[in-house]
């Protein structure tokens, strides 16, 4: 399903004021296990932004983007052991520019396909991430992974609580929303602006958008990159959260759960793939505490969901407001 029509932007910022405030006061409304919850969700939701350009905004199924996340992860940790580095904004530019130059490269090679050859490729390559990760153990720390420590904040100009629990429902929670802010607008300008409109030609008619002068390929590039930089920050802001990398982020399961979340919260729309994550998330921590037989569970409420949503959460939500605004008009 193609994306949604464009939203006037004072429609949208009507909507996401609410959301915004209720996020900002969370952690005086909730107990820090919710607040720490909550930012797991907000992570999940950079990454699914991401993924979305990628399947909703150009037409291209990745099953790899779990690599990203994990080169993301493991370039904190990689900082942490060998570097020692403990700078937070260090770890986001490190963990970027190590990110983007791995997505460039495999970006370059993935585009010159579509359809399912471009799915099992981005899957083919992210198993050789994961093989690097699990092979190599004395670089690694292969299924132990890579421990991280609590980061600086701006240099040590943010005072940290000693506590970690503390300081991951606090501060931490403070620093991943505002990075989620502030990459939520910048996908909001790059899919409303003519780069978006270019990439969303390519998927509707790749032939004529390239008979209009559009560099099919290019575009598609720039859109891979963009994606998995995207990606790539989420896995940044997860390792100090999670305190622990492991090859498990790299492997195509993990690919599976961006693409079932983005799913589940709806592709056709900007906001679905936000949606999905923190709903997903919730779903899945909530099943793993019920029963030992919980990926059972959560795939039976998955399946049920999707199959009485099939346009996702946010999408069918339109659907039925819609339809509801003209039976008042009339």
């Amino acid at each position: 399903m193609p994306p949604a029509a464009a939203a006037s932007p004072l429609r949208s910022l009507a909507y996401a004021v609410p959301v915004a405030l209720v996020l900002l006061v969370l952690p005086h409304i909730v107990t820090p296990y919710q607040t720490i919850l909550m930012s797991y969700g907000l992570i999940m939701a950079i990454a699914a932004l991401g993924f979305n350009l990628l399947l909703g905004y150009t037409g291209l199924l990745s099953f790899g983007h779990s690599a990203y996340f994990g080169l993301g992860a493991y370039a904190v940790a990689f900082m942490v052991k060998y570097l020692h580095v403990s700078s937070m904004e260090l770890f986001v530019i490190g963990g970027l520019i190590a990110t983007v130059l791995v997505t460039a490269v495999f970006g370059f090679i993935c585009v010159r396909h579509t359809r399912i050859f471009f799915a099992i490729l981005t899957m083919a390559l992210s198993q050789v991430v994961w093989s690097l990760a699990f092979k190599f153990f004395w670089v690694t720390g292969g299924t132990d992974g890579l421990r991280i420590p609590t980061p600086t904040i701006l240099n040590g100009m943010v005072t940290v609580p000693k506590n970690k629990i503390a300081f991951l429902s606090s501060t931490y929670y403070y620093y991943v929303l505002v990075v989620f802010v502030v990459l939520v607008v910048l996908m909001w300008v790059i899919v409303h602006s003519p780069f978006g409109q270019v990439l969303q030609a390519i998927r509707d008619n790749e032939t004529r958008a390239a008979f209009l002068g559009v560099r099919v390929r290019r575009a598609r590039w720039l859109a891979f990159l963009i994606s998995g930089g995207f990606t790539g920050i989420a896995g940044i802001l997860w390792a100090p959260l999670n305190g622990l990398t492991t090859p498990d982020i790299l492997y195509w399961p993990f690919s599976g759960e961006i693409v079932f979340l983005t799913v589940l919260g709806g592709f056709g729309t900007f906001s679905g793939p936000i949606v999905g994550a923190v709903a997903f998330n919730y779903l899945k921590t909530y099943a793993v505490g019920l029963t030992v037989y919980w990926q059972l569970l959560l795939g039976v409420v998955l399946i049920a969901l999707v199959l009485a949503l099939p346009s996702g959460i946010v999408g069918t939500l339109a659907r039925l407001t819609t339809k509801i605004t003209r039976v008042d008009a009339t």
